[in-house]
């Protein structure tokens, strides 16, 4: 038996602890923990003038890969600590739980919770260089992380102490970091990711003014919007049909938070809500939302009664009802911020709820006192009657529910081939296009862990139709009986029966357009299954070079000249067309075995921008949708899906 003495204990200094487990502080060493890092700058930045200080932030991806954040707040702290003596930049960025934010003295309201950002940031890049501009004083240092003779790492180094270094005119902090890649292999910044979270940052923050400058590509963009969440909300719903031009904006003040929210309905059927707690994304909702839904249905129902739109004898209007075709951005600040789970994405503080329940109802009573904004509640009042028919008809009550009941028991005999492993983290379900490919798959699978669903047909697009016409469609039935979490209110991730769920559909048009029906699917009525990283796209192969006993698998067009080089004269090509043409030896080396493949998987980054693209993609204007394939449409499979592989 090994011994376990003191001696074994291994004590990490510093940010040592960083760099041996980064998943734990920034989730992944992929594409989102490198954008992670940045992020913990910028929120910094975004922190120091949300409370105040400064409105400008300017970010700058530089050649040599290294990322620059510059801000004109006030500068981070140059004094020596009182109790680490040591300067308060150097402070900042080389202890874990160090900052200005866990008293409500400098910062009324933060993201950056933890006190790990900038620190963090350091640990995981080769080098940090900051500059402060403060009382009429440039200041500056450098951080390293290098190797010692023994092999060690030593991360986030001071290079030297903070020094004085001329006069400045000016204030603010800029950070310049270059990602160490031996943390972060070959993966660089994208202008396109950064560009989607920093126009975020503009809505909620009216009148900041974000630069984002690429100086790899000569791209820049400049963000600002002086409508705030007015604007945001304009944004989100510029392909869809409003039922009225200006949104609702209401904004007040409790004992323990801020509130600001806008409000807007369209023709469609479901529900947009978009919150944020001190500029956080509460993609799952909260305290806060509950809060909202209470106030909004109150005030409405109170205005319904004196508008004469609802009778003594008729009984309220319910939250669905007001729910269906709204878009509702909610954005409060708040202090001691209490998040469910590490990810940030619910809010767990209770007082939060009648705070934000009393604020809306008063500020939409003020609202809707002025005589021209009358209109637009009798605009919602009549959605809402629309919805609470629909919902009260006996006829389609009866058949919503036996629709239910018959998508989640659906005959699946003759369908799906289920797999042998009761095991749901072990489990994989494919979704396959086509009798002809299902069958391939279902003779090449590994019959232990994987289950094959063919679809005989496409599935209805769910953008466009009510729920009880979505729940009509049989290939959506046999989607929904074959995971068993039931959809909508009623689903259930704990229930799900595998927990890969891979959609594999032939390399053309068709195939995409499956894929994106499919994806819209989920992403209305399943949307668990995305957020908690249960879907997968296989990517099958688009030729096939061989020569006598040596074959290689292409999965793009750029791959196809170094594969042929690679087979040799005589080579033979073929191109598949579709998933059927291959046999199920073929089709279990190239798109399913495990050890071989490759599988794209599918995350929401931002809910707003998904909303948004999901929108234009698969909603009924035309003209949107074309613009967008023209400006974004990028047939080099390579580009499109490859890098993006994880």
């Amino acid at each position: 038996m090994a011994s376990y003495e003191s001696k074994d204990i291994l004590v990490l200094e510093g940010l040592d602890a960083v760099r041996l487990r980064p998943g734990m502080y920034i989730g992944t060493t992929g594409a989102k923990g490198l954008h992670h890092i940045l992020w913990e700058i910028v929120d910094n930045s975004i922190d120091e003038i949300t409370n105040g200080y400064g409105n400008k932030i300017t970010i700058t991806l530089e050649k040599d890969g290294s990322a620059t954040v510059e801000d004109n707040g006030r500068g981070i702290p140059v004094d020596i600590h009182p109790t680490e003596k040591k300067s308060g930049v150097e402070v900042v960025f080389t202890k874990l739980h160090a900052g200005g934010k866990f008293d409500t003295h400098n910062y009324g309201y933060s993201g950056g919770l933890h006190g790990v950002g900038a620190s963090v940031t350091n640990a995981l890049s080769e080098w940090v260089k900051v500059t402060v501009n403060k009382d009429k004083k440039k200041y500056f240092m450098e951080f390293h992380s290098y190797l010692d003779g023994r092999g060690k790492i030593h991360c986030g180094v001071p290079v030297a102490p903070l020094r004085e270094i001329g006069a400045s005119n000016t204030s603010g902090t800029k950070v310049q970091f270059m990602p160490d890649k031996r943390v972060f292999d070959g993966l660089q910044f994208s202008f396109d990711t950064i560009s989607k979270r920093v126009r975020e940052l503009a809505f909620l923050n009216k009148g900041i003014i974000i630069e984002l400058n690429d100086k790899r590509t000569g791209d820049s963009k400049t963000f600002c919007f002086e409508g705030g969440l007015k604007d945001f909300i304009l944004y989100i719903n510029e392909d869809k049909t409003a039922l009225f031009s200006k949104p609702i904006h209401i904004q007040g003040e409790g004992e323990v938070l801020k509130l600001e929210a806008a409000v807007q309905y369209t023709d469609s059927y479901t529900e947009n809500s978009f919150s944020y707690v001190n500029n956080i994304p509460t993609t799952e909702g909260g305290t806060h939302e509950v809060g909202f839904r209470n106030g909004f249905t109150k005030i409405m129902n109170e205005l319904a009664r004196n508008l004469n739109m609802l009778k003594d004898k008729e009984p309220n209007l319910l939250a669905e009802d007001f729910r269906e075709g709204i878009t509702v951005v909610l954005a409060i600040k708040m202090n001691n911020v209490q998040f469910e789970g590490q990810t940030k994405t619910k809010l767990g503080n209770p007082e939060a709820r009648p705070e934000v329940e009393s604020i809306v109802y008063k500020e939409l009573h003020k609202f809707f006192s002025v005589k021209d904004n009358q209109k637009i509640a009798e605009i919602i009042i009549n959605k809402a009657k629309g919805a609470c028919k629909s919902r009260e008809a006996a006829k389609r009550a009866k058949d919503l529910s036996r629709a239910r009941n018959s998508a989640e028991n659906f005959n699946l005999v003759g369908k799906l081939a289920s797999c042998t492993s009761r095991k749901a983290e072990l489990s994989e379900l494919f979704i396959v296009e086509g009798d002809s490919a299902g069958g391939s798959a279902k003779q090449g699978r590994d019959r232990a862990f994987q289950a094959i669903l063919p679809l005989r047909g496409k599935p209805l697009n769910a953008e466009k139709k009510r729920l009880e016409q979505v729940l009509a469609n049989d290939e959506i039935r046999t989607i929904i009986s074959a995971l068993e979490t039931g959809i909508g209110e009623s689903f259930n991730i704990e229930n799900l029966r595998y927990g890969k769920v891979i959609i594999l559909s032939d390399a053309d048009q068709d195939g995409a357009h499956i894929r994106a029906i499919l994806l819209t699917f989920f992403f209305r009525y399943m949307r668990g299954l995305i957020t908690d990283g249960h879907v997968y796209v296989g990517l099958p192969p688009l030729y096939k070079v061989y020569k006598n006993n040596v074959t290689e698998y292409v999965y793009s067009d750029a791959e196809l000249p170094d594969a042929i080089k690679r087979v040799g004269k005589n080579y033979q090509i073929q191109r598949y067309k579709g998933l059927g043409e291959m046999n199920p030896e073929q089709l279990w080396e190239t798109t399913m075995d495990p050890q071989k493949r490759t599988l794209l998987k599918v995350s929401i980054e931002d809910a707003a921008e998904a909303e948004k693209m999901v929108t234009t993609l698969m909603g009924d204007n035309i003209e949107a949708r074309k613009a967008y394939i023209q400006e974004h449409a990028n047939f080099d499979r390579e580009d499109s899906f490859m890098k993006e592989v994880k």
